[in-house]
């Protein structure tokens, strides 16, 4: 059933036989068009919000009680307020993580009833943890009126997915759940978090993704070496080069001059995120002129640096990539995310797409023995109140 307002709050009030009408809100789970493993260095990110999201029914109590219902799980949790820490359930952490950060902050919270409910594939890498950080914060900042700006909104969900989640992510998911923009991707500059709209005209083609349904345990410690050794190759440039902070100021003769000869494969490592801000900043003038022919040529060369410099892929992202790399209906295609699972983000012909499924989906199955899921995506507008209510004075 498609979740909508109307929905939300009937179960809301079911579940909690609430006397206030509760707040609903939606928050998007997102794509990266491009650039990948950009972020942590201070470099630039294309996302887009998408048509997959989270919701929350929310209404204040008059207790200190946090009780939250989980629709996926079907199952409630309970907490305090006064009390809050990560719990063993991990799926609570998401919203008890934000009333953490309020707290931390100095918003005097009171309790509240949550229901959490949504279609963003869970473990596909489309952010479904983002989205529900994002959800729920919005959520609270409307209904006890805490006056928070949507940039502030971003930074206090990274933290509660750092502090709760205990993941050390980027501010990329959180900022493009609460400001996507509908038929646009976010130019965004991760060292300032100066930003711009580019247009996403689509026009007949689809953006289809398609999951590896394989998650690797390398992927968590690979990631920290990436990040290490890309810290390593800038302390070498910044021994010659004071002004460098991070690989968004280094430039390619600078990693030969000062890499290479030191290190061949942190030269490697370095390259490809030098080489993708660069592919990142001529796709979006491909897309100001609506050029998508041209940005899906640079995914494809993303996802080959991905794949043999980078070497964050695996087998089944690659099979996936190469399996369309010669379809004239595919305009481009790449690993999506940190790397070794997920998804692939395909910008396809929209009338091709039944045909390409019915003869990839064996293939795989073949190839690989795992089932292929896939999602059509549509680029939608960020995180909103799907019903307007007076705010509670905390």
């Amino acid at each position: 059933m498609k979740i909508t307002e109307s929905n939300m709050a009937a179960r809301f009030v079911e579940l909690f036989g609430s006397e206030t009408d509760p707040l609903v809100v939606r928050s998007p789970g997102r794509v990266n068009i491009i650039g990948e493993h950009t972020d942590y260095n201070e470099g630039f990110v294309l996302p887009a919000a998408i048509d997959k999201a989270a919701w929350v029914a929310v209404a204040p109590v008059q207790t200190n009680t946090v009780t939250i219902y989980a629709a996926a799980y079907s199952a409630f949790f309970v907490a305090d307020l006064s009390v809050l820490e990560p719990v063993r359930e991990h799926w609570p952490n998401y919203v008890l993580g934000v009333a953490d950060q309020l707290k931390k902050s100095g918003f005097e919270l009171r309790g509240f009833n949550l229901l959490l409910d949504g279609d963003v594939p869970i473990g596909a890498g489309l952010s479904s943890s983002a989205a529900v950080e994002c959800a729920t914060l919005f959520a609270l900042n409307e209904v006890f009126g805490l006056q928070l700006t949507r940039g502030e909104m971003a930074h206090l969900a990274q933290q509660a997915e750092h502090a709760f989640a205990g993941v050390n992510c980027g501010v990329m998911d959180m900022f493009t759940s609460l400001f996507g923009k509908k038929d646009h991707v976010i130019n965004l500059d991760c060292r300032s978090l100066f930003y711009e709209y580019v247009p996403l005209d689509l026009k007949g083609y689809k953006i289809v993704l398609l999951n590896t349904n394989v998650h690797h345990r390398l992927s968590a410690s690979a990631y920290n070496t990436r990040r290490e050794q890309c810290e390593q190759g800038v302390a070498w440039v910044k021994e010659q080069v004071p002004h460098v902070e991070a690989l968004r100021d280094v430039t390619g003769v600078m990693l030969e001059q000062y890499v290479l000869p030191r290190d061949p494969l942190i030269y490697q490592r370095c390259r490809y995120v030098v080489d993708e801000n660069h592919r990142l900043l001529q796709a979006c003038r491909d897309l100001k002129r609506g050029d998508l022919s041209a940005l899906g040529k640079k995914m494809f060369d993303t996802h080959d640096g991905l794949s043999k410099m980078y070497e964050v892929s695996c087998t089944e992202l690659d099979f996936l990539v190469d399996f369309v790399r010669n379809n004239p209906a595919v305009l481009g295609a790449r690993m999506m995310g940190g790397g070794f699972g997920g998804c692939t983000i395909n910008i396809m012909q929209e009338e091709a797409i039944e045909t390409l499924l019915e003869s990839l989906i064996p293939a795989y199955q073949q190839a690989t023995g795992l089932s292929l899921s896939y999602y059509i995506a549509a680029v939608e507008n960020g995180t909103g109140c799907m019903t307007k209510r007076k705010t509670e004075t905390a």
